[in-house]
């Protein structure tokens, strides 16, 4: 007898040992909602967040920039938009663009057959003198490179 009280005492009170456990694990459930209810409140401040843009108008920028080119061809000549020029009168027109308050742009084109030397000669030419606005242009002649 005394083994019987034993196993009646360890058993759970109100739950018979052989039938099915039937309540549902809604703490997954909980955690699931939890996280989703988090994710909305973090979301919704920055659909409702707006950022001031001032936007130009469409009538400032209906102006075409002035473009000087610059071109040197195979012998080292630099030509000025069309005009050739010597190392001091093109130093002196590359001053007088940089300070140019309309900041015209400079577009650089070199004869694939010019000097390298006397492309960077240019290059810094155009840097010691400050003008911010270069274009190189023409470079697709460079796209195949062919040994003489």
């Amino acid at each position: 007898m005394r083994s019987k009280k034993l196993y009646l005492r360890q058993k759970t009170p109100g739950i018979a040992a052989d039938k099915p456990f039937a309540e549902l694990n809604i703490t997954p459930l909980i955690d699931v909602l939890l996280v989703l209810l988090v994710m909305l409140m973090l979301s919704i401040p920055a659909v409702t967040h707006k950022v001031p843009v001032d936007l130009p108008s469409g009538t400032a920028g209906t102006d075409t920039p002035v473009v000087n080119k610059l071109f040197l061809n195979a012998a080292g000549t630099a030509i000025w938009n069309d005009i050739p020029m010597d190392s001091d009168r093109l130093r002196v027109r590359l001053e007088m663009m940089a300070r140019d308050p309309a900041k015209p742009q400079l577009h650089f084109e070199s004869d694939a057959q010019a000097r390298y030397e006397r492309f960077d000669q240019l290059v810094a030419m155009i840097k010691r003198a400050g003008v911010e606005e270069v274009g190189f242009v023409g470079n697709d002649q460079f796209a195949i490179w062919d040994h003489p």
